[in-house]
């Protein structure tokens, strides 16, 4: 049912609004993914970690070649699986590798569709020209860009897909998202670390219609690594609103990035976080006390691993 839905539409005066780059976006060759591993189970040392997986009658399989009727899209060191209903991403899952780190790749100047999907199984520039939509990356560009200088490029440019991205306000994507993920990162190269990072949005009955899109109110990320001494952690984020939108603006100040359980989002998500949870010590204390646990983060070192 959509009678919960809020319209974005009646909150900006669109008036003869023309979308300047609608229709005109480059479409990827399938035959360029060939050889793209995708997200790695295997990864983190002494962690067999699959991709964690939502229900299988929401996810959108792959039209392509010899990938057809497959759920997850393969890029370089990351993977994507997308929803039928939605045209946007419900997991990504991303292995970071400190120790290569490649950077000062520059940014890709366009977003690309994926050709292994129509175009109508993804939502193009129409969403995101001429308002204040960030085409939010759910894979960092800078996480995947690791390896030699060509695998480095290949990771940035796949980064660049309209399959990795999700509507998101400026002050989310720029400001208070952006720096978890730099957190994130920064720790990685720093301690050499390799990470794998799972990241999505909650689709929700109350999500904004726009556009004929259904734009998320809420993001969460999950982290999983292995620490120095062998033991494995699990940590999960989320962002959302406080309060109701009021205007096309939204609540800028509204905005906070809060540490919850892995199993939180597994219950908001429907996806199946199972190999995750009995390392993450927030669902061990829900399970145990029988109480959600939440600590709003108003400085990132008061992150619990």
């Amino acid at each position: 049912m959509r009678t919960q839905h809020t319209s974005f539409e009646s909150m900006v005066r669109l008036g003869d609004l023309v979308l300047a780059k609608a229709g005109q976006e480059q479409v990827s060759d399938p035959k360029e993914f060939d050889n793209r591993t995708g997200y790695d189970a295997s990864f983190l040392k002494g962690w067999e970690l699959p991709l964690p997986m939502p229900p299988a009658t929401t996810i959108r399989q792959i039209r392509y070649g010899k990938d057809t009727g497959k759920d997850v899209l393969n890029y370089e060191h990351f993977s994507v699986v997308m929803s039928a209903e939605r045209r946007l991403p419900i997991i990504t899952a991303v292995n970071i590798d400190g120790k290569q780190a490649v950077r000062n790749v520059p940014r890709e100047t366009a977003w690309y569709y994926d050709g292994r999907l129509d175009k109508s199984d993804q939502w193009g520039d129409a969403l995101y020209d001429n308002n204040k939509l960030d085409r939010g990356h759910m894979v960092r560009r800078d996480d995947p860009v690791w390896g030699t200088k060509a695998v480095a490029l290949l990771a940035n440019k796949d980064t660049f897909h309209f399959t990795n991205s999700c509507p998101q306000m400026a002050a989310v994507n720029q400001q208070t998202w952006l720096g978890l993920e730099d957190y994130i990162l920064h720790n990685a190269e720093a301690a050499g670390m390799q990470v794998s990072v799972f990241t999505g949005p909650v689709f929700t009955d109350k999500d904004l219609v726009y556009r004929d899109a259904l734009v998320p109110l809420a993001f969460w990320k999950v982290v999983a690594i292995v620490t120095g001494d062998g033991r494995k952690s699990a940590t999960a984020y989320m962002i959302s609103q406080e309060k109701e939108l009021k205007t096309l603006e939204f609540e800028y100040g509204a905005y906070q990035t809060y540490q919850v359980s892995v199993q939180q989002v597994g219950r908001e998500t429907g996806i199946d976080f199972g190999e995750l949870e009995p390392y993450d010590g927030f669902t061990d204390y829900e399970r145990k006390y029988g109480k959600k646990m939440v600590v709003k983060l108003g400085d990132l070192r008061e992150i619990r691993v």
